[in-house]
């Protein structure tokens, strides 16, 4: 897992397998940073109070109503891009 600030926002990397997924670099609980959490599997969890988002919907896994915002990812030419500008989840 890694932090990223594309154009400014908050950005939380994830690799599972060969995939990249990118979520909202902030819990959607008192907005701690999820980059001092863990991965566990598809499951990012924060560090501050342990809620559970899976990475590849941004879904609180206790209450799949909240969530993250999720942003799509594309390898190309051994290099990842993010798109930022337009949100898959919220």
């Amino acid at each position: 897992m890694a932090a990223a600030y594309p154009l400014g926002v908050n950005v939380l990397l994830a690799r599972v397998g060969g995939a990249v997924y990118a979520v909202a670099g902030k819990c959607a609980h008192m907005a701690c940073p999820l980059s001092g959490g863990r991965l566990e599997g598809f499951t990012v969890v924060c560090g501050c109070h342990d809620w559970r988002f899976d990475v590849r919907t941004g879904r609180f896994l206790d209450a799949p109503e909240l969530g993250l915002t999720v942003y799509r990812t594309k390898l190309e030419a051994g290099k990842l891009f993010v798109n930022v500008g337009r949100e898959e989840n919220a």
